[in-house]
């Protein structure tokens, strides 16, 4: 599968305003014998995503990083504990993400934020790096014990973190990270297509299902749109 560079894209907005949970489309409720809706898809604001990163950092470098990495690349449990050494290019700031379920495989920059430190990538994978023993691990991240983790542990991890930090328990899995992301792009009007190319999604059908649009904010869009024109 042929691997994709993902171009810069804006700063995530510092100030995220009434971001509404999203639920996704499904089956009718009520109808005989359908599949019941899914769950909302829940992301974190963005001063709950710095609280839970300031008790990772706080706790370990490991954590902060493995955490920081989830949200900024919008990866999978699993994809995070797939990562190896071999994927990280701190010289050239960048990290290379093989996705699973048929996303793509991608090649996205590392970012540093002089703005909001905790967001800042290459200190956190810097950090962390110093401290990482050699155990002969191949793995970007190592257990306690050594060798890989296992995305059940990562999921203890995120878990840990967010209760610490206060978060309730509908925001204490990892996916909502990937969530978050998505929410806190598309709030901040970036275009749909780099979405996609951030969350490594192969059709744009993926993305869509995080936009939320309300009659005010689609009145003044075409309001907007329309001055424009005349």
């Amino acid at each position: 599968m042929a691997t994709e560079t993902i171009p810069q894209v804006a700063a995530i907005p510092k100030v995220v305003a009434e971001i509404p949970q999203i639920q996704p489309t499904g089956a009718a409720e009520g109808r005989r014998g359908a599949r019941p809706l899914r769950s909302r898809i829940v992301h974190l604001t963005p001063e709950e995503l710095l609280a839970v990163l300031k008790t990772a950092r706080s706790r370990c470098a490991r954590d902060w990083a493995m955490i920081l990495l989830v949200y900024r690349h919008g990866l999978r449990a699993s994809e995070i504990c797939d990562l190896k050494l071999a994927d990280l290019d701190l010289k050239a700031g960048s990290l290379s993400i093989r996705r699973l379920k048929g996303s793509l495989h991608t090649i996205q920059p590392l970012y540093r934020h002089k703005g909001q430190p905790l967001l800042d990538e290459v200190a956190a994978l810097r950090a962390w790096l110093r401290v990482r023993q050699s155990d002969g691990s191949d793995y970007l991240f190592l257990s306690q014990k050594g060798g890989r983790l296992h995305r059940s542990q990562f999921f203890r991890i995120f878990q840990a973190r967010a209760e610490a930090a206060g978060l309730p328990a509908q925001k204490c899995h990892p996916h909502a990270l990937k969530h978050s992301l998505a929410t806190h792009l598309i709030a901040g009007n970036v275009n749909l297509a780099l979405v996609k190319q951030c969350l490594g999604h192969k059709t744009i059908g993926s993305t869509m299902k995080y936009v939320a649009v309300s009659d005010s904010q689609a009145t003044e869009a075409a309001q907007a749109a329309l001055m424009r024109l005349y």
